[in-house]
């Protein structure tokens, strides 16, 4: 099936990220600064015009009712706490810096100025406590100024998450900005959104162990708050992060959110040699986009992890690649009832050899719930299409036999000539294809009369789930176990009546080859070692 949508036209807040990242990216251009060194300051400088705001609107609310028998309360820190605001003391609100002389003032320069506001806001709020940007002394005076002027602008009284989608809006620049690096740090916002539509994690314990800037986490609170469900307060959230600065941009992006967390980060923590969390069997929820193929993990490291009941329940692959070391930690961290989905490079869907016997063991504990495969040119800093996987430790029985296969390659807004991503109407679409066939209601919050609409042109006009050639298939574990335990859509939805296999698909599926190609010959050549090795060995006895 295709639906491939026009770009959308700008909405009132698209308009106003696209002027305010305009003048910051003019800015940037005169710094001298790279990307990276000029990404986390100028996202410090959204936070506090964001702190700064609602910091604001509660002084107010505490003047209205401050009465001469209580007293004010206004510069009472606790008064904001208990509101989940942050105190702003006097030097760290973003009025007194933005007056704040350009050339300094009593020896002290603006960038230090700015510098001494963050350090002040870690110290009246704890839970920040080593997480704002700190290099303001760096930036240009000139340069600085211009910058405090140009977030200014932003109303101080957008409704609902606006800012918070501002702060978004940056990270994803930033992304694109720093190219191959900016995909450690930021999933898409659609494909996240995907991700929390299929997963529905109203409340509960949710997990991320490899959460980037937290945008899992954002979604997930988005989607309860959108369903009038009290936003992130029903969510416990548990992430770990390997990169210091990376964590700490995750643990701003909550705190522009109205969230908190349990974020591990820094310190060369990795999931998979560090358990922070004590996951196994914890959480109702996993969500991720873990690096793919990695290389050179240090597997002697992990053998007390191995076996049933510990993080790695089927074993360690051999060949030199830890996609199924995710796999298996988001399998293992699911509670009895619980729900992961992540994202996959394809090649998983199809290895070989020992991750083929690891992949089986997976589909015969009847985890495996749902598999999407994604286009190309869906993420910022790579070209090659994925695979969202989804688990679900306690289908019911009519499912527990089953898996939904969809083929949502054809899917897709053309955003520019290198880069997709999918509208509301269309994450809606592959959603309800998805509640349709759990048995579970419509659900059009998001998606609309856009998603209603395309949802009875191919299912009929009071919609109930079916197999459509070339978009999904719901096969079972016999079927699965007679094309290999493949778990690729593609070998299983076909290819739609009148429909030949196009360019791009074939593009999909050669660069797919070439991964497995890549992968088995490098282990060709690790047993042509040990082969060789073995033989001089023994006609030197």
């Amino acid at each position: 099936m295709r639906w491939i949508a026009p770009a959308s036209k700008d909405t009132a807040t698209a308009t106003l990220e696209k002027r305010l990242w305009t003048a910051a990216d003019e800015l940037r251009a005169n710094s001298g600064l790279t990307a990276a060194q000029y990404s986390q300051p100028v996202l410090g400088l959204i936070f506090l015009r964001f702190a700064d705001a609602k910091f604001a609107a509660r002084r107010t609310e505490l003047e209205k009712s401050a009465t001469g028998r209580r007293g004010s309360r206004v510069d009472d820190a606790g008064s904001y706490h208990a509101a989940g605001v942050l105190f702003l003391p006097p030097e760290a609100r973003f009025g007194g810096l933005l007056e704040y002389p350009e050339g300094g003032k009593n020896g002290k320069s603006l960038g230090q100025a700015v510098d001494d506001a963050m350090r002040a806001i870690e110290r009246e709020n704890p839970q920040l406590s080593g997480v704002l940007p700190k290099t303001y002394q760096v930036f240009n005076a000139r340069i600085l100024k211009e910058l405090l002027k140009t977030f200014s602008t932003i109303p101080v009284d957008l409704e609902g998450d606006t800012f918070g989608k501002i702060y978004e809006y940056f990270l994803a620049e930033f992304a694109m900005t720093e190219g191959q690096g900016g995909g450690e740090f930021y999933t898409p916002t659609a494909i996240v959104r995907l991700l929390v539509e299929l997963l529905e994690p109203f409340q509960g314990r949710v997990l991320d162990p490899a959460c980037g800037s937290g945008g899992m986490f954002v979604q997930s609170a988005r989607f309860v708050a959108e369903h009038k469900k009290n936003g992130g307060s029903g969510l416990s959230i548990h992430g770990v992060e390997k990169v210091d600065d990376t964590g700490r941009l995750c643990r701003m992006n909550l705190a522009v959110h109205g969230l908190e967390g349990d974020i591990r980060h820094g310190g060369e923590i990795n999931s998979y040699y560090d358990d922070p969390h004590n996951l196994v069997g914890r959480f109702d929820f996993v969500l991720a986009n873990p690096p793919f193929n990695v290389n050179n993990v240090d597997k002697e490291r992990i053998r007390d992890a191995v076996g049933s009941g510990r993080r790695f329940p089927f074993g360690i692959p051999k060949p030199d690649n830890a996609n199924y070391l995710w796999i298996q930690l988001f399998y293992a961290a699911l509670s009895a009832t619980g729900r992961a989905g992540f994202v996959m490079a394809n090649s998983a869907s199809d290895a070989r050899t020992s991750e083929l016997e690891l992949r089986k063991q997976l589909i015969e504990a009847r985890a495996v719930d749902v598999m999407v495969s994604v286009g190309s040119n869906m993420f910022y800093t790579v070209t090659l299409p994925c695979t969202l996987w989804f688990l679900d430790r306690g289908k019911p029985k009519d499912r527990r036999d089953k898996v939904l296969f969809l083929d949502a390659r054809h899917i897709y807004r053309q955003i520019d000539r290198a880069h997709r991503d999918w509208t509301e109407g269309q994450i809606g679409l592959i959603a309800n294809v998805v509640r349709l066939y759990r048995g579970e209601d419509v659900d059009l919050n998001y998606g609309g009369d856009a998603a209603s609409e395309k949802l009875r042109e191919i299912f009929g006009k009071k919609p109930k789930y079916a197999d459509v050639p070339g978009f999904c298939k719901v096969a079972s574990i016999n079927d699965i176990e007679a094309q290999g335990w493949s778990l690729n859509p593609g070998r299983y939805v076909g290819v739609a009546p009148g429909e030949e296999v196009s360019d791009e698909d074939f593009k999909a599926q050669f660069e797919t080859l070439t991964e497995e190609f890549e992968t088995l010959t490098a282990e060709a050549r690790k047993l042509e070692k040990t082969i060789s090795k073995n033989a001089a060995e023994i006609v030197g006895t």
